[in-house]
């Protein structure tokens, strides 16, 4: 045990990742996106880029789990299986191209690109469209992109969904579905590409289990009646990803 927590460097950096995932759970359990936009700024101060990548995607495998068995009886499952098909083709990609890049332009386009939609959708703006086939495959690809290139896995499927009409549980499970997907795959990519830093891993998997209780306790307060409240959570953490993004923030 003293050897996992020694992971994390010093004990203010173990207090400090210990409280983030906990507001972090606290989120996803609620809203069912947006902990690792929390974490992984913390995680990426304290850890190497890798070490925060393996942290992140292991306390989110097990974080979550309560709340998957309510999101797969919610959810639509066809759409989480057109977004896992978009992230499969694109996510390689997106790491192939943070080997070969450097990711501050991308940091740039993200954030102003997050920010610029946000503010549509406060603005009113809804998509009318039908969630087509095509639309559905292309923004899991571009999820997956932003997953490799910039480990952003979110604002597309969000802007998605918040944009659209269906009912705010139905928008909540297939969040929770999808990131869960694509966390399982990143892990997975990780393993494979012989990636794995076994501390970090082991440290995100012990941090898994306070994430756990939060997430229990977000998806407690959860009202799906609440949809204004459940809106204005969504942009305040979309936003508040967009402004943590900007490289003007790195070093």
């Amino acid at each position: 045990m003293p050897d996992i927590l020694a992971a994390a460097g010093s004990p203010i950096d173990l207090v400090w990742l210990f409280a983030t995932v906990i507001i972090a759970g606290l989120v996803r359990g609620f809203a069912g996106f947006g902990s690792a936009m929390i974490l992984m700024p913390v995680a990426a101060s304290i850890l190497s880029p890798v070490e925060a990548v393996i942290f992140l995607a292991a306390s989110e495998l097990l974080g979550p789990l309560p709340n998957i068995p309510g999101a797969l009886r919610q959810g639509t499952r066809r759409d989480i299986v057109l977004l896992m098909l978009g992230v499969l083709v694109a996510l390689p990609l997106g790491l192939y191209f943070l080997s070969h890049i450097s990711p501050e332009p991308f940091g740039w386009v993200v954030s102003t690109v997050v920010l610029i939609l946000v503010t549509l959708l406060l603005s009113g703006w809804r998509y009318h469209g039908r969630l087509s086939t095509s639309l559905m495959i292309g923004t899991g690809a571009l999820g997956g992109f932003m997953t490799g290139f910039a480990g952003i896995a979110g604002p597309p499927v969000i802007m998605l969904y918040m944009a659209s009409k269906l009912p705010i549980a139905v928008i909540r499970a297939n969040f929770m579905l999808y990131l869960m997907g694509i966390d399982i795959l990143l892990f997975g990519m990780l393993w494979i590409s012989d990636m794995l830093v076994w501390p970090a891993l082991a440290l995100g998997l012990l941090m898994g289990i306070p994430s756990i209780a939060a997430n229990i306790i977000g998806a407690w307060l959860f009202d799906p009646n609440a949809e204004k409240l459940f809106r204005n959570v969504a942009y305040i953490v979309i936003a508040a990803s967009a402004i943590i993004g900007l490289p003007l923030w790195r070093g």
